[in-house]
């Protein structure tokens, strides 16, 4: 079994033991919870803590937590992401969205709980009291006004007026919105591991490519694919007038801006040899994923 597949497994088992038991009130409330982070996901994030902590020697032991706690913040992300009062979806990861299997109010408070939830696991982090604080720190801020959220409040401000955006806004959008959120969970990795200044720097680099080329074949996916192999409806971003890449740059641009993302990720990973393989690797998925 590869690294990659032996991590999934473990970010699998610790989430089922991070989430509350489905059996104890509020019954509704943690049913909803575990049906917005168990029933399937790539689990990108956690894999990318493992990939960057591995590389600088961290145990997968101490992993664990900052691995649950981003992927608990990505879950509650689509919760609320899905609701009609913002993108408004039925469908994510093949399943019906949290507040469709259950009701509006519960994904409001299943979001709410998972994000809570984080960080009360990443209190706990095994690790020494000022990488802690880093963590949280990081953690905090990837996830609020300054990274995923405020990125969220741009997309929704560009919705149904997609084309007025330039390139450098919506890849500043995209930085926030999709990229704050791994770019955090490579640098609690590398945080883990008693990375140095230098290479927390070079890992940033690594993470802004790898979370724009994330989006970027995202974007072309949403035209190309099919709701079946997304895991979410398909065709929306055109039909509700968003800002993507291909409706401002086309697809051809597209696609070697994603070789552009490439290249840029093999160069900041590559002081760090062969050290950096599971890392590139995720970075190659992310290019690649359903071509």
């Amino acid at each position: 079994m590869s690294d990659l597949a032996r991590w999934r497994e473990r970010a699998d088992a610790a989430l089922q033991r991070a989430l509350p038991d489905p059996h104890s009130p509020p019954h509704r409330l943690h049913a909803a919870m575990r049906h917005a982070v168990l029933l399937g996901g790539k689990r990108m994030r956690p894999l990318l803590v493992y990939a960057a902590g591995s590389a600088f020697g961290a145990s997968v032991d101490t992993l664990d937590t900052p691995a649950v706690a981003v992927e608990l913040i990505h879950a509650y992300s689509l919760v609320h992401d899905d609701l009609p009062a913002m993108d408004d979806d039925a469908l994510r990861r093949g399943q019906p969205t949290v507040h469709v299997a259950f009701d509006e109010a519960t994904a409001v408070l299943a979001g709410d709980a998972l994000q809570s939830l984080a960080f009360e696991v990443l209190a706990d982090a095994d690790v020494d009291a000022t990488t802690r604080v880093d963590l949280l720190r990081t953690l905090a801020r990837a996830s609020g006004a300054a990274g995923m959220c405020g990125g969220q409040a741009l997309d929704l401000a560009a919705t149904g007026n997609g084309g007025s955006l330039s390139v450098h806004a919506l890849e500043e959008l995209h930085s926030l919105k999709t990229g704050a959120l791994i770019r955090a969970a490579v640098r609690m990795g590398a945080l883990c591991g008693g990375a140095s200044a230098e290479e927390l720097a070079a890992l940033d680099r690594y993470a802004a490519a790898l979370g724009l080329a994330f989006q970027v074949r995202d974007d072309i996916l949403d035209i190309e694919g099919d709701s079946a192999t997304l895991g979410k409806t398909a065709g929306k971003d055109v039909a509700q007038d968003k800002a993507t890449f291909p409706a401002l740059i086309g697809l051809d641009a597209s696609r070697a801006r994603l070789d552009e993302l490439r290249r840029a990720m093999d160069d900041a990973l590559s002081p760090l040899g062969e050290r950096a393989n599971a890392l590139a690797a995720l970075g190659r998925m992310a290019i690649e994923r359903d071509r």
